[in-house]
């Protein structure tokens, strides 16, 4: 099997773990993030209605930072979702990183979603 196949099958099977997790462990709507190298968004999803509530991006006319690609812009993009959340009623997230590592831009956004108002 060539090299980046291998890579590609590997990234799917960690992002199927946590997501799995997160299903069994109960009905909360879920906070999913998706990193690239130069931009960063988060959405929240409700499974049972197959529906986004509220996304937050550095992509595109309404982005307040241009340059997703640091730790502010994962910072103001986390502060923002969940100022959006908490419009909604949402207060409980569950967190979906999904074949992303824990550290870093994923770390920061986590954090700063936290100290504005969410849990998870």
């Amino acid at each position: 099997m060539k090299t980046h196949k291998k890579v590609r099958l590997r990234k799917t099977r960690r992002a199927f773990r946590s997501r799995n997790r997160m299903r069994a462990a109960g009905t909360r709507p879920r906070l999913s993030v998706h990193r690239s190298d130069n931009h960063i968004s988060v959405q929240i999803i409700d499974d049972e209605k197959q529906q986004t509530l509220a996304f937050a991006t550095t992509i595109g006319k309404n982005a307040e930072l241009k340059n997703g690609g640091n730790i502010a812009g994962a910072k103001a993009v986390g502060k923002k979702i969940a100022e959006l959340a908490l419009a909604k009623g949402l207060k409980q997230v569950a967190f979906d990183r999904g074949a992303f590592r824990y550290h870093g831009r994923i770390k920061a956004l986590a954090e700063a979603a936290r100290e504005a108002g969410l849990e998870f």
